[in-house]
């Protein structure tokens, strides 16, 4: 319970502030894509620290670590809290995402070492419903907290959760203290890590603002990732202590594993974002309405996250794998097909699905990804596929904003090219909005509020049907790796899939 708090916080707070992120928008007066920035920022930063984990726990232990963790992420959320412009906002959610990052990876090594290996594998699926539960609970929590009190309180929520789960671990573990080594630290790697990264997804979250490389800003930021990436690559290959191993990429499984595993989840994670931004700024949806449109995604990922944990090891996790692809790409085309008409039951049946492919999704994948690794490299290859992924989320969703702006600005051209002022439908659809009480430029932007409505849901459609026909064509990199030995990697090597 101490650790699955600690968890549940941390994973909730990646899902809570989704449907809120109009709400935070319109309060600190800039556009929802730039709102999207709170949640970017957070899964960089996120991404950065969870490499340092194995480094941090050796240096100060795994007990001290996680509680000091979990007492700074509650710090970072009541900060979160208090923000009064996107600058300070932003800033916080980077802090809150540094400190968070070993708090996973760290209950999954706490847990595993109080159990003993007969029942290893039930504390974590115990554990993992915590991780599964959350998002469900996310959306439907921040939309009613949105809708209801404020959206500062989607952070301030932590504050209680996440000291009980501190004074918890503390009182039970203090005296199960890891032992400690002063090792050195690759801080020209982490440094190169910090700069490219950084760079490469400031330059996605501006690029539209900025008109991309018409701006100097973009074009030094798209030079400074290069660069960046180039120079971390030749030193993390050459440094004796790199605080990321890339060398796990000659092996077949981790790379094809890693890269299937994360570009999937940048696909899902950019569209789990621009879904309930559609439904409330252009469907009328409150935060509360979005939030239970999105929830049914873990109802069937609970039911049978548990069966994957036990058959993983006995069925292919490739073709299992396949299966969760599939129907990711099914879902993703069924909403292709919304328009402004669709109604609430419509898009609840994708979302509903959708459950069904993540529980055949994060574990499969993990285990073909550490399929082979000696025991001693698994910690260092989840850490680097962790953070592979959680950086590929971040980037999903700057990608998919940015696309489905430029594509709304192309349907509306489209749509509004034909209409000539004083004539056919235009004309009558004026004179009748007029009739009823408008004046001519009150009807002219409710026409073009209509004509924006459409565009935005054409160009969410494209998205949409663009990662369906992704997600099939990584089916492909997935058949690049080799099955794993049968009952070897299982649920408790495949648990650093969240």
């Amino acid at each position: 319970m101490a650790l699955s708090l600690a968890t549940f916080m941390n994973v909730l707070d990646s899902s809570i502030a989704n449907v809120a992120i109009p709400a935070i928008s319109g309060d600190l007066g800039v556009s929802p894509t730039q709102g999207t920035w709170v949640i970017t920022s957070f899964g960089v930063a996120n991404a950065i620290s969870v490499p340092l984990t194995g480094w941090l726990t050796q240096r100060f232990g795994a007990v001290r670590l996680f509680t000091i963790s979990v007492l700074l992420f509650v710090l970072t959320s009541w900060l979160c809290g208090f923000a009064t412009s996107l600058e300070m906002l932003v800033f916080f959610r980077v802090l809150q995402g540094l400190v968070a990052g070993p708090m996973i990876p760290l209950s999954q090594t706490l847990l595993l070492s109080s159990y003993p290996t007969a029942l290893a594998g039930t504390a974590l699926a115990l554990w993992g419903v915590t991780t599964l539960v959350a998002p469900v609970v996310g959306p439907l929590l921040g939309g009613w907290i949105t809708d209801n009190i404020s959206w500062p309180w989607i952070f301030y929520i932590n504050v209680p959760v996440g000291l009980f789960a501190a004074a918890l671990t503390w009182g039970i573990y203090q005296q199960r203290e890891t032992p400690t080594r002063k090792l050195p630290i690759d801080t020209i790697g982490l440094a190169l890590l910090v700069l490219w990264v950084g760079a490469l997804q400031l330059m996605l979250d501006k690029g539209k603002e900025l008109d991309w490389f018409a701006s100097g800003e973009i074009i030094t930021l798209a030079v400074a990732a290069v660069i960046g990436l180039a120079v971390f690559i030749v030193w993390e290959l050459t440094d004796a202590h790199p605080v990321v191993d890339l060398r796990l990429f000659a092996r077949r499984n981790f790379a094809a594993g890693s890269l299937a595993l994360s570009i999937a989840y940048g696909l899902f994670f950019g569209n789990v974002v621009l879904l309930p931004l559609w439904l409330q700024q252009w469907m009328g949806y409150t935060a509360t309405s979005a939030g239970m449109a999105l929830a049914p995604v873990g109802i069937f990922a609970i039911l049978l996250t548990p069966l994957v944990g036990r058959k993983v090891g006995q069925w292919d996790p490739r073709k299992m794998a396949t299966g969760a692809f599939i129907v990711f790409a099914l879902v993703l085309w069924m909403r292709s097909r919304f328009t402004t008409e669709t109604d609430f039951a419509h898009i609840l049946i994708p979302t509903l699905l959708q459950g069904g492919a993540m529980a055949f999704f994060f574990i499969p994948l993990t285990t073909l990804t550490l399929a082979g690794l000696p025991p001693e490299r698994i910690p260092a290859a989840a850490g680097l596929s962790n953070f592979v992924r959680i950086t590929a989320g971040a980037m999903g969703t700057s990608i998919a904003t940015t696309l489905w702006d430029s594509r709304a600005t192309l349907h509306h051209a489209h749509l509004s090219e034909g209409l000539v002022q004083g004539q056919g439908v235009f004309a009558i659809t004026l004179q009748n909005l007029q009739a009823s009480g408008l004046s001519q430029v009150q009807a002219l932007a409710q026409i073009n509020r209509l004509i924006d409505q459409q565009a935005y849901t054409r160009a969410a459609d494209d998205i949409f049907l663009g990662s369906s026909f992704l997600f099939l064509l990584l089916i492909g990199m997935i058949w690049l790796t080799h099955r794993p030995a049968r009952g070897g990697a299982g649920a408790a090597d495949a648990a650093g899939a969240h």
